[in-house]
């Protein structure tokens, strides 16, 4: 008897392994300090990652309590003045799984750093650094976005989700000077001339516009920090661990105390203490180009010295990323964009990818034509680099489908193109981007239309196949990250297929399908017998004499096998 019950409980001991070790390989879940991530046996591939961008102003005021700081009161122009969103609004819609619906794995917030207390008029009305491109100190967060618990609690709850995060950064330009607001000195900064954009010089060594101070990113003399920047320190009370910890970074890495190494330091102190995932760097082609690849070299260094520091919070082995907006840079460029006078290759200067400003020129040609378009570029000339597209943007005046008449298609061609995507919110639910009275690109940053999005049926529907396939897409790496394939022209088949290492992944979709009866051809990819679902429909289908048969309204199909 005793025997017996030894056989027992170690035959109970062994079921108990088994059921474990099923579930391990399903996923797995790594328990924080505050958090527990769930980690997908599904492959993150940042070229086929389906990334939200939004002005942290314009999405969700999580804390009203936060919205008037640094007596921000004047008349602004309008959409030019702070209107409440914060990172606890980033946070609640993690939270409420808005994001993880939408098929997001990637989330990209304009900066959160402290803009500019002050206000200016360029011509457009007059203006707040609501936008976050206006950086004043780059050590602080600016109140109105939040604090850098906010922050944290931001990222790890992201991670929770299996959602990276992006953080906007500029190196190039302070924000304006304004009466509350002084002109950094004389060595960190140029004031004139104003570019011109016609050769290499007149577009890096400049500023941007008129009262944007250049960062002097071409010097390597050391400099002593602003009197400005120390007394705000001193009042705040961190100045003496502010300079110790610039002594570090000084130390260890050699640099000169240049302007741009200072900056840098700030910059990547977020990676460090969060474990930001990325950086997505603004007005990329107005630097010399070896600046990224150093912002590049320290960025990945705190990245991995986070990385070792919290072993239990590592998402998976993906190295630091990092995304340029080179302004008009288009895919077919390959690797090189074109001054004028001077071809530069960014890709060899720390950026796995660029924003390609393409496809909303190409986003009114034919599926075939774009998709064979794109997955040739990124096996060819760009091999083992990618592009983020996009259809819509913050500073993009000429978006494809601006009305919102065609958000559907809008959907289909961003979605599905290979490459990174770029969801610019409220493109899913076709929020407005023509405002009356408003000037230049305040037109596109309206606050997301959360009001429509609970009361409009239409909107209703437009989301719902924004998250069909965003949800698709971020299941199945191969959507853009994979070779494409036509398999059918009427109506019109494809695939796309997805390799590495001992992963694979293979899918076949249909665009502009018939209502009702509808015949997908598939011989070649998929064989008779097999078992697929139509994540779309969510219709269960077999292949038989190389067809797949489907009877509903969609005009769409989403094919994946079916798991056992």
């Amino acid at each position: 008897m005793k025997y017996l019950l030894i056989v027992a409980t170690l035959l109970a001991m062994l079921s108990s392994c088994k059921t474990e070790n099923k579930e391990v390989v399903n996923k797995t879940s790594i328990k924080t300090d505050t958090v527990a991530i769930t980690e997908p046996t599904i492959p993150f591939v940042w070229d086929g990652a389906n990334i939200y961008f939004l002005l942290t102003d314009r999405f969700y005021n999580g804390n009203p309590e936060n919205d008037i700081n640094f007596d921000r009161t004047n008349p602004s122009g309008k959409l030019r003045g702070f209107m409440g969103g914060d990172i606890q609004g980033i946070t609640q819609k993690l939270n409420e799984g808005y994001f993880t619906k939408l098929g997001i794995n990637s989330i990209w917030f304009t900066p959160v750093i402290e803009q500019i207390h002050g206000d200016t008029d360029e011509g457009t009305g007059n203006t707040y650094g609501y936008h976050g491109y206006w950086a004043k100190d780059w050590t602080a967060l600016d109140p109105n976005f939040g604090t850098k618990e906010d922050l944290g609690m931001l990222v790890k709850t992201a991670h929770k989700k299996g959602i990276r995060v992006l953080m906007d950064v500029v190196l190039n330009h302070t924000g304006p000077v304004t009466d509350k607001d002084p002109v950094w000195p004389e060595e960190w900064v140029i004031t004139d001339p104003t570019c011109e954009f016609t050769t290499y010089e007149n577009t890096t060594n400049c500023t941007l516009v008129d009262n944007l101070p250049d960062v002097n990113t071409l010097s390597d003399e050391a400099v002593e920090l602003p009197d400005a920047l120390l007394a705000k320190w001193k009042n705040e009370g961190r100045l003496s661990a502010e300079l110790d910890e610039l002594q570090l970074f000084f130390d260890r890495t050699g640099y000169p105390r240049a302007p741009r190494f200072y900056i840098m330091k700030w910059l990547t102190d977020y990676v460090h203490e969060y474990g930001i995932d990325g950086f997505r760097v603004d007005t990329v082609k107005h630097v010399n180009e070896n600046v990224w690849g150093e912002l590049y070299k320290e960025a990945s260094y705190a990245f991995d010295t986070w990385k070792r520091k919290h072993p239990n919070a590592v998402l998976d082995n993906n190295p630091f990323y990092m995304v340029g907006e080179v302004y008009n840079y288009g895919i077919s460029g390959g690797r090189a964009f074109d001054f004028g006078d001077k071809k530069v290759d960014f890709f060899s200067n720390g950026f796995h990818s660029l924003i390609n400003f393409e496809l909303k020129y190409d986003a009114a040609k034919d599926y075939e034509t774009i998709f064979a378009k794109y997955s040739k570029l990124l096996h060819t000339k760009l091999k083992n680099k990618s592009v983020v597209n996009y259809l819509a943007s913050h500073d993009d005046g000429q978006p494809f489908d601006q009305e919102r008449k065609e958000a559907v298609r809008a959907a289909n061609v961003l979605l599905l193109t290979p490459g990174a995507s770029q969801v610019y919110y409220g493109d899913e639910t076709a929020r407005n981007l023509v405002i009356d009275s408003t000037q230049g690109d305040a037109t596109l940053r309206s606050f997301m239309n959360w009001d429509e999005l609970d009361s409009i049926p239409k909107i209703q529907r437009t989301l719902a196949h924004w998250r069909k396939l965003g949800q698709f897409r971020n299941a199945h790496p191969s959507v853009g990250a994979g070779k494409h394939k036509r398999l059918g022209k009427k109506p019109y088949v494809f695939s796309r297929t997805y390799t590495n290492g001992d992963f694979k992944d293979k899918v076949v979709i249909g665009l502009d399908l018939p209502k009702g009866k509808k015949s997908l051809w598939v011989k070649g990819f998929f064989g008779d017998g097999t078992k697929l679902y139509d994540t779309y429909s969510e219709t269960e289908v077999m292949v038989k004499n190389g067809k797949v048969l489907l009877e509903n309204d969609n005009d769409i199909a989403l094919l994946e096998l079916l798991q056992p």
